[in-house]
Parts: C-alpha cells; sequence; structure tokens
C-alpha cells in the first residue's frame, strides 16, 4: 500500500453552517486517491486564526507528505487561511512581488476580454490576496485573481487553493497534480466495484472480513441501498494501490473473484459494475 500520505483541510464558517456543501474536499480527495496518493485525514474548520494555526502545527506533528487546504484566500475581512498558517510557522506575511504580478496580469487580461470595463487598481483588499507567508510560493490561477500558495515546511508541503471550486481544480492540475505523480511514482490505483442483492449487510460483513483478511492490499467497502423491489441492494467497492497497473488489477480481482464466490454461496445476486486505474 501507499505510504504518501497527504491532509486535507477545509476553511470556511459557511461549511460549518451548512450553507454549501464540501465538494471540494470530495473531489481533492477523489484526485489524491487516483494518484496514488492516500488521504489520512479530512478537517473542516470556521475562519479564525486560532484554529488555523492549531491545526497545521497538529498535521506537522502527524507529518504528512502534504496538507492540502482551500478557502480563505479572498480579498475581505474574514479571509484568513494565510494569517493562521503564518502564525504556526512562526512566519511574517509580506506581500509577495510574484504573486503582485500574477494579480496584476490576470487582471489586465480581465480588461482585454472586456470583463471588466476599466483598469483595476490593487486597492489593500486586492493587494491582500498578495501577502503571502514569507517563504510561500505563489501558484498561478488560469481561471481566477488569487493565486494559490505552496509552502515547505519541514517535511510537510502545505498548499493552498481559492473555495470556488473551479479555480481549486484549476490550479490543482496545473501545478499539483504533476507534483503527486513525481512523489508517488510508478504508484497506481485500482478499483473495482460489484452490486449485490437479496442479501443483507450484516450477513456480507463477515464476509468482507474475510476477504481483506486474505487480501491484505485490498480495501472493500460497502455501500448499502434499496432495490426497486425493496430487497436489500449493496455496492461493494473494491480499491488497492501497487508497483504498476497489472499487479493492482491482479490484486483487486482476486479478491473479487473470492468476494463474488462468499456473496453468491449467501444466495446474493452479484454483477460487476466498473473498474478504474490511474
Amino acid at each position: 500500500m501507499t505510504s504518501h500520505h497527504i491532509e486535507i483541510l477545509s476553511v470556511g464558517n459557511e461549511l460549518l453552517i451548512g450553507k454549501i456543501a464540501n465538494t471540494n474536499a470530495q473531489w481533492l480527495a477523489k484526485r489524491a486517491t487516483t494518484t496514488g496518493m492516500s488521504v489520512n485525514r479530512i478537517t473542516v474548520i470556521g475562519d479564525d486564526v486560532y484554529e488555523i494555526s492549531k491545526i497545521i502545527k497538529e498535521a506537522l506533528r502527524r507529518r504528512p507528505k502534504m496538507l492540502i487546504a482551500t478557502g480563505g484566500l479572498g480579498p475581505t475581512f474574514d479571509d484568513k487561511t494565510l494569517e493562521g498558517i503564518a502564525k504556526a510557522l512562526d512566519q511574517p506575511l509580506k506581500v509577495n512581488r510574484e504573486a503582485v504580478k500574477m494579480i496584476e496580469e490576470t487582471y489586465e487580461r480581465f480588461l482585454k476580454e472586456g470583463r471588466v470595463d476599466e483598469k483595476i487598481e490593487l486597492t489593500p483588499p486586492r493587494l491582500k490576496m498578495a501577502t503571502l507567508p514569507e517563504k510561500a510560493q505563489p501558484l498561478h490561477n488560469p481561471v481566477g485573481t488569487a493565486p494559490g500558495v505552496m509552502i515547505r515546511a519541514d517535511h510537510m508541503t502545505i498548499v493552498v487553493f481559492p473555495g470556488v471550486p473551479t479555480e481549486m481544480e484549476a490550479i490543482f492540475d496545473e501545478s499539483i497534480q504533476p507534483l503527486l505523480k513525481k512523489m508517488v511514482g510508478n504508484v497506481t490505483f485500482y478499483e473495482t466495484s460489484i452490486t449485490v442483492s437479496g442479501v443483507m449487510e450484516s450477513d456480507i460483513a463477515p464476509l468482507i472480513d474475510k476477504t481483506m483478511n486474505d487480501n491484505p492490499y485490498v480495501y472493500i467497502k460497502s455501500h448499502p441501498s434499496r432495490s426497486g423491489e425493496g430487497k436489500p441492494f449493496l455496492e461493494l467497492h473494491l480499491s488497492t494501490t501497487a508497483s504498476d497497473p497489472e499487479t493492482g488489477k491482479k490484486k483487486a480481482e482476486q479478491a473479487l473473484v473470492q468476494i463474488m464466490e462468499l456473496a453468491q454461496g449467501k444466495g446474493g445476486i452479484v454483477k460487476p459494475k466498473k473498474s478504474d486505474q490511474r
């Protein structure tokens, strides 16, 4: 299994009060996992400097390869993510000239594209988006204004994205996905699923335990629902990481055959669903 652990931190009061769903964390977890990384923790906190600083310090003690944070990079008073990170790392916040240039170029592009009617001045709130922890590196934002941020802190890389999903996804794909691939090398993620109807989850549970015990590098998760006939209906999702695609496929399919046979032995109707490797 992969030893490349990462953590995800979602910052925003709007998440804690249920105003919006935390789709960013879901997207990041899926992308990181299919790259071959292992997501160990997803944390949601509010726009509070102390809480942000506390979480960063705790993560440093856990020693993940990377911590990815989203939210709190904008120009308003409650965008406090970088202030919290700077506090945790004991670094001053300073206007980063490279980040300023990125923001200026973005506003110039907006003017050329007709998205704004006149030249935009770098007011203090706009300069706030270029005010980074001293040792931080800005990341190009292909979609919006606020640059992403990357900071290397001892053994851990901290990456911060804007909370706007399209901006987060664009920066991730351009700047971070290649970095993750370099970290994992040839590690491949493989997943496959089957559906089982007619057997209760409580009866499938010991079969999953046996299969995972016999195939220690494969993780199996059951997702219960109901079929149209009102009978028990489960999706069993199998996933693994390996040093190459063929090994990953072999591991997963070996476990797949075993769990299918065990489920059928309980009277379950089993159908393959999908497979995916990255």
